[in-house]
């Protein structure tokens, strides 16, 4: 076989394992979905990538193991080579995702994935037609290109209450990244919210379907004020941080002066300097069993990124030098 039949054949299987894996992500019987879909859909770019990289000569297989062809991870790295491309940031994480799918329980937090998978697939129709001039619609319906989620989210003490502590703090850490990494990116290559928006009005005329506000009766909503979780308000793991003021930074067109920019060296100097862990503002501390950890919260975010706007010439500088003070 050669290069163009081959090439030919891996589009014709990705495509197929595009629909497979809408199909199964749509049928509300399986109840392993998310698994299902992740697999199915890393499958279809696995492929459609590699064929992309035989359309352009080059090869698909490892160079010091010429019988074994690349891994995704290896495709994605050389098709999209910016590290920052938000389809490259998307497909990492759904790889993650299929990658521990079968060592964590996730159908609890599908509300979650489905953001990042609607993308998934939006960005798969745009790549297969720039890189292949497929039009997936030829194939399967526009209708079913809109992935269905499930609108049962537990809450993270239900999650506590579910599963045992290891399990329960990951996949709320898990949660929590992808929601920060959304609101970071903030962009429709990386995640598409699907959502219901529920407003109250007094004019009934506008209303998709009406309620009553009762505290006593079953059949009516009530009015509720929750505590705060820290896993809700600290939600940023200490790599999160980074990530998130590296792009406020760039957005902002902040040039931090320092050859590495804001890096984990930076972060550690300013955790150090504003003895931020016994700040329950900015870090809350998780322990389970004999391990400890750290999460940070938005505020967190922000009250760097104004210390570093004030000076950004001088700052890191600033803080070694008080720090060799003490």
């Amino acid at each position: 076989m050669d290069n163009n039949e081959l090439k030919e054949k891996l589009v014709e299987k990705s495509i197929e394992a595009f629909i497979l894996g809408l199909e199964i992500y749509n049928k509300p019987t399986i109840k392993y979905r998310i698994e299902g879909f992740s697999f199915f859909i890393c499958n279809a770019w696995e492929l459609m990538l590699k064929a992309t990289l035989l359309k352009r000569n080059e090869s698909i297989y490892f160079s010091d193991k010429p019988d074994r062809t690349l891994s995704l991870e290896n495709v994605v790295r050389k098709i999209y080579t910016d590290k920052n491309t938000r389809i490259r940031l998307n497909l990492e994480k759904i790889i993650e995702l299929r990658n521990i799918s079968t060592h964590y329980i996730t159908e609890d937090y599908e509300i979650k994935y489905a953001p990042l998978f609607q993308a998934c697939v939006l960005n798969f129709v745009n790549e297969i037609q720039r890189f292949h001039d497929v039009d997936i619609t030829e194939h399967i319906a526009q209708n079913f290109l809109t992935i269905s989620a499930r609108y049962e989210p537990l809450s993270n003490e239900e999650i506590r209450l579910k599963y045992s502590p290891e399990i329960a703090e990951k996949l709320i850490k898990q949660a929590n990244e992808i929601d920060v990494l959304s609101n970071t990116y903030n962009s429709d290559k990386f995640a598409i919210n699907i959502k219901q928006n529920l407003y109250i009005t007094k004019k009934k005329s506008e209303a998709d379907f009406v309620v009553g506000i009762d505290s006593g009766a079953d059949a009516k909503v009530t009015m509720v004020k929750d505590l705060k979780d820290p896993s809700d308000t600290h939600k940023y793991s200490y790599n999160n941080v980074i990530t998130a003021i590296q792009e406020r930074l760039k957005k902002q067109n902040i040039r931090l002066n320092y050859k590495s920019g804001f890096n984990q060296y930076v972060l550690n100097l300013v955790i150090d300097f504003y003895d931020i862990k016994h700040n329950v503002k900015y870090a809350y501390e998780h322990i389970i069993g004999n391990q400890r950890s750290y999460t940070y919260s938005q505020q967190f975010i922000d009250f760097i990124v104004t210390e570093i706007k004030k000076d950004p010439q001088n700052y890191v500088e600033s803080l070694r030098k008080n720090i060799k003070k003490r």
